[in-house]
């Protein structure tokens, strides 16, 4: 009998050869900057996943284009990226993505282990320039939690979870591990020449199985885990729509691994398959 871990791991490789054949979601490449467009009641709303590996290169090609989005329309970015790239130009708004994961951790009872998490939300100081400590205190748990599952699940389990965690919450000098080298290559090219984004975003559109199926294999094995990853896809996606003007495009500047989530979730939207309202205010 195949277990639920198989069956996902099975599944996973059987989603990735399937859609690099059949992919067809074109990358938009009319902004200047590759990404996934979904249109809402007449606005389109742009999903642009970066490498936010803090390269010169990237930052120089990021500023650029956002000027121009600027001009009729509205830029947000995953919280941390503001900070990064376009900590002078104040019209650049930032979501609040890893506040919310945090508060829910809190809510749910679940208990951080990553303490300077914690005490950068008591302070409330500038989380966005904290964000690389918050991430590589973050990982280091999580690395720890799956690998300590490798006696359970298999080495093949731990090597897909930890292969996720690596996409989220690594930059791409930190993501050279096992099966995840093909995302490491893809974002190194990318950070040094912007022009490859739209190799790395392809790629991730295969690699993942449908949101709500990710999210929910994710979450029965590891819920912080879950809500600091996939979940924050959907937070995205909430903050945008639901901060972001009545008219004029919009623009959402993101980490690559989570495009595909925040589209899903633009296009759930769009289709009145999910609701953002009432928008969630955390403290």
């Amino acid at each position: 009998m195949v277990s639920e871990h198989e069956a996902y791991l099975e599944a996973k490789q059987s989603w990735q050869a399937l859609t690099e054949r059949t992919e067809t979601t074109k990358t938009d490449t009319m902004t200047g900057v590759p990404g996934t467009r979904v249109d809402i009641a007449g606005r389109p709303v742009f999903v642009h996943g970066i490498t936010h590996a803090d390269t010169v290169e990237e930052q120089d090609y990021l500023r650029e284009h956002v000027r121009e989005f600027l001009d009729g329309g509205a830029v947000y970015c995953e919280q941390g990226i503001r900070p990064m790239y376009f900590s002078d130009m104040d019209v650049v708004c930032e979501a609040d993505d890893y506040r919310w994961a945090m508060h829910h951790c809190r809510e749910r009872d679940i208990d951080s282990h990553v303490p300077a998490v914690e005490q950068t939300f008591l302070d409330g100081e500038g989380f966005g320039d904290d964000i690389r400590t918050v991430t590589s205190a973050f990982r280091e748990r999580a690395f720890t939690l799956i690998d300590a599952g490798r006696h359970m699940y298999g080495d093949a389990f731990t090597a897909a979870v930890g292969d996720l965690a690596s996409d989220f919450l690594t930059s791409h000098e930190e993501l050279a591990t096992g099966e995840d080298f093909t995302s490491f290559q893809l974002s190194k090219e990318a950070a040094r020449n912007p022009a490859k984004l739209a190799d790395l975003q392809r790629y991730y559109r295969t690699v993942f199985l449908p949101q709500p199926l990710e999210r929910e294999w994710l979450r029965r094995h590891d819920p912080e885990l879950e809500l600091f990853t996939h979940a924050r896809n959907e937070r995205i996606a909430a903050y945008a729509l639901s901060n972001g003007p009545d008219t004029g495009p919009i623009h959402i500047i993101t980490g690559a691994a989570h495009q595909p989530g925040i589209a899903y979730y633009l296009r759930a939207y769009r289709d009145g398959k999910w609701a953002y309202e009432p928008f969630e205010v955390v403290p």
